[in-house]
């Protein structure tokens, strides 16, 4: 992983401090040129790694760098699904046969429908959820993956189920299928980390809420601290910034603190903003921001 990764809250219009912020950005990123725009500058101040949803806008960005390869010759996604909206969104749209159509991965669409159907008649659990990665990660073919994620509306919802075969399944998938690591994005650490040990599920990649502030941090700083100490993970930490509500030094200094926290994602929509971020990582870090951590 990258030290500093590139989020994408701010392209879909999600502000957890402002919602006035979070339609302002709505209307401005109505067209994916605009978000290309800040792909570029963050491209520019050496960010190479984009953390993203399965939006369907994501696609038109994955088909822009696919047409200007030799523009972004490092540029990595790390897509996080599923974006469940764009779902309802197509079969309000394209009507449940033509959803299919649009999502279901190019292995051709009658034999990725007959798995599906047969999945769902056996209650094969393993084909229904291999089938759903397999459809959010079209958008991405052709393209840097290394790690592929779990949003947390998904992972904390079979947290909450004790539905532990789901994240092995994932993980055993996205690494045979995609040559790819298993990252898992959560509003609980402590309790997912028991889940994945359950599991079977090694040294995870898993990306949390985590700052100073204890902003939306579930369970309390002292329990992630002790996770940090005593679990074997490989820590991401996200809303660092406490979505403004912390000072972007302060905030990256107390995170430097933590030397098991890998990587630092972000999202800004501004020039100045993701420059001051990445510099400051690059100073406080003492390493480019994209200085590999293995």
């Amino acid at each position: 992983m990258d030290r500093l990764l590139f989020g994408d809250n701010q392209f879909f219009g999600v502000n957890h401090m402002s919602e006035e912020k979070a339609r302002a950005q709505a209307v401005r990123f109505q067209d994916t040129s605009a978000i290309i725009d800040v792909l570029d500058l963050a491209y520019a101040e050496g960010i190479r790694t984009f953390m993203c949803t399965t939006h369907e806008r994501i696609a038109e960005v994955c088909e822009h760098v696919r047409r200007h390869e030799a523009r972004y010759p490092e540029f990595t996604f790390y897509p996080c699904m599923p974006y469940a909206h764009k779902y309802a969104n197509a079969v309000t749209e394209f009507g449940m046969l033509g959803a299919l159509r649009q999502f279901l991965p190019n292995e051709g669409f009658l034999n990725a429908a007959v798995r599906g159907s047969r999945a769902l008649a056996t209650k094969d659990i393993e084909g229904v959820v291999t089938l759903l990665v397999d459809a959010e990660m079209k958008m991405f073919h052709g393209l840097s993956t290394p790690v592929i994620f779990l949003q947390n509306v998904v992972v904390d919802l079979l947290l909450g189920l004790g539905f532990d075969e789901a994240f092995a399944i994932f993980a055993a998938h996205v690494r045979k299928r995609y040559g790819a690591e298993p990252g898992f994005i959560t509003m609980n650490l402590p309790m997912l980390l028991d889940a994945l040990d359950r599991a079977g599920i090694d040294n995870p990649i898993v990306c949390s809420n985590f700052n100073k502030l204890g902003f939306r941090v579930s369970g309390g700083i002292d329990a992630y601290q002790r996770a940090f100490a005593e679990r074997r993970f490989r820590p991401i930490a996200m809303s660092v910034f406490a979505s403004g509500a912390i000072e972007p030094r302060e905030a990256l200094e107390w995170i430097h603190e933590f030397p098991r926290v890998e990587a630092v994602v972000f999202g800004a929509s501004g020039a100045g903003n993701i420059r001051s971020t990445a510099r400051l990582v690059q100073e406080i870090w003492g390493e480019p921001v994209s200085a590999r951590v293995l």
